[in-house]
């Protein structure tokens, strides 16, 4: 017999890879309640990796807990779950909060035996005393509230009845039992929740070990956490062969590695060079078709690239037809750990959608990598400021922004949008553009970029928020080093937080995940001259 075997039962930090078991836990444990997205629940854990705990039963996730570090004027005044929570994004995370904020509590119904629920919150308690904070607080459901309405009325009332053992909350009674005191009654806490009549009980456990009358002094260190990210600006040239182009490409990503990027990111549209050595014209249907053939072989060479000079690359972005039969603009992501991720452009511009018949993609999503959750937004996405919130929510740090402009002025469109989204979202935003001409292929025929890295405008970064930035129109790679703990610590305790001081009372982003049709498209406008029309 083994003298030591494997735990049966183990609690343990939560990572992006349990997201979809999560998921699974969440619908068995409240069934008709609705459920996250995958977004909701990745924000949770890359927002703060620290604070969310699964526990697992023989390689199943049968717990899941949520948390997140919020100001104790925040947490102990009325609120409801929509607002403190960052839209279940988790993005309201402070990380100089005194109070650990509890999210979500899921135990798999098939499980209550094993006390986990007590296990996950003992975590929980762990984490607050680790860190010094003042307690923990949430809203407690009331789930046995509405049945008991109309015989106690108030639900204060009904919750001091709890308290006294003179009704029953399978809830309350086992937050209870955990340690929790209530404070109040947080109204309209989750409208949806039926049982409790949107009621809330306003629950807390204070740390013995901190002292309630001693100021908090929380700060965020001004550590190094160091990505060094290097842009292309590609100068658009006719190619023999296909093998001619993938050596264009691995120069680049060569020079990148010498320098020891993290990251190389090429322009939007930099493989329609691939057409150039086409032997008639192609009607746009054919050049779409054409592109799809080079598909495969392009990611697989990006692929084989990216773990050879052992460096992130952000694909540009190539026109192809998906598995669907659509035609999209797809930005391809190879990691240097092998793996393959696809991010369709979501708004195709009124030339795209008008010449090539390119339709908006359905879904933008962070993307894991060795150094922490991306983004990347095609050119005219930039544009649209939701799309970079999401993925800020979601826990991105830098985002990628793959171009194709034919003039300054729609340079400038992406370029000051870009800025914008660096500032509004406290992140770095890295833009990368073609150059040149590309006689023969048609909308590639002239080329205006100055590719950049830009950063938020606060003290630790650049004077003009612009870590660095390709001189204009000639082709050249452009690298920055940026510190990732700066945002941290703007987030937390810049001049202004931008992040933090949204107005969750007000508005938020909601993301409609409907299946994409064409009867739900715009019908796009007929075009009275060929041109990119970029950003």
């Amino acid at each position: 017999m083994p003298r030591n075997s494997p735990a049966k039962l183990e609690v343990r930090v939560a990572v992006p890879d349990d997201v979809n078991a999560i998921l699974a836990l969440i619908s068995r444990a409240y069934p008709g309640f609705g459920n996250y997205s995958a977004g909701q629940v990745l924000g949770q854990i890359n927002n703060f990796p620290e604070g969310q705990f699964v526990a697992v039963l023989e390689g199943t996730i049968v717990g899941y807990c949520a948390s997140s570090r919020i100001d104790e004027a925040v947490a102990l005044a009325p609120h409801d779950w929509t607002t403190i929570t960052g839209n279940g994004f988790g993005s309201r995370h402070d990380p100089t909060g005194d109070w650990l904020y509890g999210i979500e509590m899921a135990v798999d119904d098939r499980q209550r035996g094993l006390r986990i629920g007590k296990r996950l919150y003992e975590a929980r308690r762990a984490l607050a005393e680790r860190l010094e904070l003042r307690g923990i607080v949430f809203g407690g459901r009331l789930p046995n509230y509405a049945r008991a309405k109309s015989k106690v009325g108030d639900p204060k009332l009904y919750l001091e009845q709890v308290q006294q053992g003179r009704l029953r909350d399978p809830v309350i009674g086992f937050q209870l039992a955990n340690g929790f005191q209530p404070i109040g009654i947080l109204r309209n806490y989750l409208p949806f929740d039926k049982e409790s009549d949107g009621f809330a009980a306003h629950m807390v456990w204070r740390n013995p070990y901190v002292d309630p009358n001693e100021p908090p002094a929380f700060r965020v260190p001004r550590g190094v956490e160091s990505v060094r990210l290097a842009t292309v600006q590609l100068q658009a040239r006719a190619v023999s062969n296909f093998a001619e182009f993938v050596k264009q490409v691995e120069y680049f990503v060569d020079v990148a590695a010498d320098y020891r990027a993290d990251f190389v990111v090429f322009p939007e549209l930099f493989t329609m060079s691939l057409l150039s050595f086409e032997t008639e014209t192609l009607s746009p249907m054919a050049a779409i078709d054409r592109m799809t053939e080079h598909r495969a072989p392009f990611v697989a060479e990006l692929s084989r690239m990216a773990l050879r000079y052992n460096i992130n690359i952000v694909g540009g972005s190539h026109p192809t037809r998906t598995h669907d039969g659509s035609i999209q603009n797809v930005a391809y992501v190879c990691l240097r750990d092998g793996s393959v991720h696809a991010q369709e452009k979501i708004h195709p511009t009124p030339n795209e959608a008008y010449w090539w018949k390119i339709k908006g993609g359905s879904s933008v999503d962070v993307i894991q990598t060795d150094i922490g959750p991306i983004g990347v937004l095609i050119c005219y996405d930039s544009e649209f400021p939701e799309l970079a919130r999401r993925l800020v929510d979601e826990g991105a740090r830098i985002i990628f922004v793959p171009f194709c402009t034919d003039n300054r002025q729609g340079y400038m469109r992406v370029r000051y949008c870009a800025q914008a989204r660096a500032i509004e979202n406290q992140c770095f935003v890295v833009l990368s553009g073609n150059v040149g001409n590309l006689p023969g292929v048609d909308n590639m025929d002239v080329q205006y970029a100055q590719s950049c890295i830009l950063t938020p405008c606060d003290f630790p970064f650049a004077r003009d928020g612009i870590a660095a930035e390709a001189s204009e129109n000639i082709e050249t790679l452009t690298i920055a080093d940026v510190n990732l703990a700066d945002l941290t610590w703007a987030r937390a305790e810049g001049t202004v937080r931008n992040l933090a001081d949204r107005r969750f009372d007000l508005y938020r982003v909601d993301w409609n995940r409907g299946i994409r049709a064409e009867a739900t498209l715009p019908e796009p406008r007929a075009m009275k001259a060929k041109g990119p029309g970029g950003g």
